[in-house]
Formats: C-alpha cells, sequence, structure tokens
C-alpha cells in the first residue's frame, strides 16, 4: 500500500511542480486607438505600433499635446484622399516638431480606409500631417529607395469606425482659399478635438503659427489621360 501511494505521489508531483513554475503567457497589447472629433463627425482609427511604431509615436504625441485640436482636413480630392493635421482655420500653419524617418516599407499598403503620413520629396520629411486614402492607392506604396517617387508613403493606421464621415467630407465642394490654388472643403472641416480612448484629454495646446515650408504628401491623379499627376502637397 505504502509504495502504491508513493508511485502515485511521483505522477502527481511532476505536474504540480509544472502549474507552479511555469510562465503565464502575457496578454497581448491592444492597438492605441484614436478619436477625431470632427465637424462634419467622428472618426475613430486604430493605429499600428507594431509595423510603424516612429509614426504612431509621433501621431501619439501630436495628439497627446492637443496639436490637433482647432485643425482642418484642409485638402479634399475625391476618389482621392483626404488631409489635415497642420492648418488652422485661418489656414495658418502650426510650428510641429522635428520630422520622423519614413517606415513606408513596414510592408503596409495605401488601402482604402488607411491612414498615412504626408510628406514632403524627402521621404524623411513627414511631421503632423496625415491623410486617408478614400481608394486603394497602391502606387503610393514603397517599391524601392532610389527616390522620393519610390520609396511611397507611410500607412501607419485605419479607420475602424467613420470612414462615411471621411467620404462626406470629400464630397463636399472645394474652393481655392488661403495658399491653396484649390482642393478646400466648403465648408472648412474642422478637427474639434483628437483623444487617445482610454487616456485623460491633453491641456490646452499653444497655436503657433510657423510660415509654412514646401513640401507635399501623396500626388493628385491626373484629371485627363496624359496630364502629368500632382502629389498630394503637405505644406509643413
Amino acid at each position: 500500500m505504502l509504495k502504491f501511494l508513493l508511485a502515485t505521489l511521483l505522477l502527481i508531483l511532476p505536474p504540480t511542480l509544472a502549474a507552479q513554475t511555469a510562465k503565464p503567457t502575457p496578454a497581448a497589447t491592444p492597438s492605441p486607438q484614436v478619436v477625431l472629433r470632427t465637424s462634419q463627425g467622428d472618426i475613430t482609427l486604430e493605429l499600428y505600433p507594431d509595423k510603424s511604431p516612429k509614426s504612431v509615436a509621433n501621431f501619439l504625441q501630436y495628439v497627446r499635446d492637443g496639436f490637433y485640436d482647432g485643425t482642418l482636413l484642409h485638402r479634399a480630392i475625391p476618389g482621392y484622399l483626404v488631409q489635415g493635421g497642420l492648418y488652422t482655420r485661418d489656414l495658418q500653419p502650426k510650428r510641429t516638431r522635428s520630422a520622423v524617418a519614413s517606415e513606408a516599407d513596414n510592408g503596409l499598403s495605401n488601402l482604402r480606409g488607411t491612414v498615412a503620413v504626408a510628406r514632403g520629396a524627402d521621404p524623411n520629411s513627414g511631421t503632423a500631417q496625415f491623410f486617408f486614402n478614400l481608394v486603394d492607392n497602391r502606387r503610393l506604396d514603397f517599391v524601392g529607395n532610389q527616390s522620393g517617387l519610390t520609396w511611397g508613403y507611410t500607412v501607419f493606421g485605419k479607420v475602424t469606425k467613420g470612414m462615411d464621415v471621411v467620404d462626406k467630407v470629400a464630397a463636399l465642394p472645394t474652393r481655392a482659399l488661403g495658399p491653396f490654388a484649390g482642393d478646400v472643403p466648403n465648408p472648412l472641416v474642422l478637427i474639434e478635438s483628437a483623444r487617445v480612448i482610454g487616456e485623460e484629454a491633453p491641456a490646452p495646446a499653444a497655436s503657433a503659427a510657423a510660415p509654412a515650408t514646401a513640401a507635399s504628401a501623396p500626388t493628385r491623379p491626373a484629371a485627363k489621360p496624359g496630364r502629368k499627376a500632382a502629389k498630394p502637397a503637405d505644406k509643413g
């Protein structure tokens, strides 16, 4: 009987010890989400810190600083993109932090509903501006590091709720206004606030304006066959 009990204990003991020493599997960290409250409705974004860590950190810092509050979605091109994140309601550019390095080679594509970093001719010139892809803009994807044209634009998130709002902005009539020759939605579309879901609202931020520097975001598609395509402009 004693031998039987010892054998039973030996059978039970190893799994028990294994259970005590096994390390728990860490829970997956949820992707950060941001709500842009605009004058046309709310837009919820899910960000990709695993694929675009620098771009996501840069965007979140602007959100947490309250930078986007009171800026415009200042550019709308139906069938292409909606852009914003720099200009105040009187179309003055705000002062930005240093540019962030491009992460366009992260394997993500500029598909409909994704949000990407607007930049100038230099792939590493993106600051605060971003744009929503209204369609699958695969020609804006990274294809090589030979030039700014082949480098593409960094996708760092997607719209999870409110794509109808983005489409509504794109459907507004546009006009020339301020420094822009066209594509400014009429009426102006204001980002009333930008907040990270689950975090407290940031302290009010200064709205210092800075001179716009020549830069561009994705190119504007040609209206007619043979017409040279223009880039989505990012001034600042």
